[in-house]
C-alpha cells in the first residue's frame, strides 16, 4: 500500500486500531459505510446488515445524501439534520468507506459533500470495504444506536462545485475536464455501465474532455496508486497541478474519486466536481458533445 503524505486517508490497520472510539457514544469519532445496494448488486458487495466494520452507520448514497425529488445535493438543513441523527457533530473526525464496482465508489461522493458543507476532518480507508474484507478485519452485524447531537455546517463552499455555466467556461477558456468514465461511455459506445439505467439522451463527451477512467487510479488491491503514479496519468493527458480543473462522469460519484485524487492526494488548487455531469450535459438541448476517442 503506497505511503500517501496526508491524513485525509486512513489505512485499514489505523481504523481497527480506533475500533473503541468509533464504538463509543462519544461522538469525537464516527465510521460511516456509504454505498447505493441497487448498484452493486451484481457485485462482490457484502451488504450493510450482512456485516460491516464495529461501529458503522450507514448512508445509502441515493436515499440519505442526495435529494430525490431535486437530483441534487442534501440542502444545508437536511446535511445537518442527517448528521445531528447520526449522533455526528461538525468536530467529529469521520472516517468513510463503501464497496462497489470501484472500492470507495459512493464514500468517497460522501466525502466530497461533507467538504462541500465545510466539515473539516473527514477522511477514507484506503481500499474501502473490498480491502477490509479480503484482508479478514472484523465485522459486525450489530447497529449502533447513538446519541442524537447538534451539528452545524459551515458550508457550503462553492468553490469545490462545477456547474453547467462553469463547464460552458471551462470549454471556451480551455479549463481542463477530467471524464473519469470508462473509455466505453467516453466514446459514446455505450451510455452507462452494464447494468445501470441510462439516464442521458446521447453518449459522447462533453469537448475537449481528456479521458482518466477511475479504474486506473487504483492497484489491484483496491487502493490507491503512488503519488508518482497518479500524477503520470494526468501528465501523460496535459494536465498540471498549475491549472483548474473540472471532473465529470456519469451522475458526479465516480468524479469525486478524481476530485479527490488531485486535490487531497496530489495537491491540485483548483479542482470542482461538476456532480451534474453527463445525466445533465448529455440531456440538454443543443448542449455540444463530441464522440469517438479525444485527440
Amino acid at each position: 500500500m503506497p505511503d500517501h503524505d496526508t491524513d485525509t486517508l486512513v489505512t485499514a490497520d489505523w481504523v481497527e486500531d480506533h475500533l473503541e472510539e468509533f464504538q463509543s457514544d462519544d461522538p469525537e469519532y464516527r465510521l460511516l459505510e456509504v454505498n447505493n445496494p441497487t448498484v452493486t448488486a451484481d457485485s462482490e458487495y457484502t451488504p450493510y446488515e450482512e456485516g460491516h466494520i464495529p461501529g458503522a452507520i450507514f448512508f445509502h448514497w441515493k436515499e440519505d445524501l442526495s435529494d430525490p425529488t431535486t437530483r441534487d445535493l442534501l440542502d444545508k438543513e437536511a446535511f445537518e439534520q442527517l448528521n445531528a441523527e447520526a449522533g455526528i457533530t461538525e468536530d467529529s473526525t469521520v472516517v468513510l468507506y463503501g464497496g462497489g464496482r470501484v472500492p470507495n465508489w459512493f464514500a468517497l461522493f460522501a466525502y466530497w459533500e461533507y467538504t462541500y458543507y465545510g466539515h473539516e476532518d473527514v477522511r477514507v480507508i484506503d481500499g474501502g470495504k473490498p480491502y477490509w474484507i479480503e484482508h479478514d478485519y472484523p465485522l459486525t452485524t450489530d447497529e449502533p444506536d447513538f446519541s442524537t447531537h447538534e451539528y452545524h455546517a459551515r458550508g457550503p463552499f462553492e468553490r469545490i462545485r462545477a456547474y453547467q455555466n462553469d463547464v460552458e467556461q471551462a470549454i471556451d477558456s480551455g479549463v481542463p475536464l477530467v471524464d473519469v468514465r470508462s473509455p466505453e461511455e467516453f466514446t459514446g459506445e455505450v451510455i452507462a455501465p452494464e447494468g445501470l439505467q441510462e439516464t442521458a439522451q446521447r453518449g459522447g463527451h462533453i469537448p475537449g474532455a481528456k479521458n482518466v477512467p477511475t479504474t486506473s487510479v487504483l492497484d489491484d488491491d483496491g487502493t490507491f496508486k503512488s503519488p508518482d503514479e497518479l500524477r503520470a496519468l494526468y501528465d501523460d493527458v496535459g494536465i498540471t497541478e498549475d491549472q483548474s480543473v473540472i471532473t465529470y462522469c456519469r451522475v458526479g460519484e465516480r468524479s469525486s474519486i478524481e476530485w479527490y485524487v488531485l486535490r487531497k492526494l496530489l495537491g491540485f488548487e483548483d479542482v470542482e466536481n461538476y456532480d451534474g455531469s453527463w445525466t445533465e450535459w448529455g440531456n440538454r438541448i443543443r448542449a455540444p458533445i463530441e464522440t469517438g476517442t479525444a485527440e
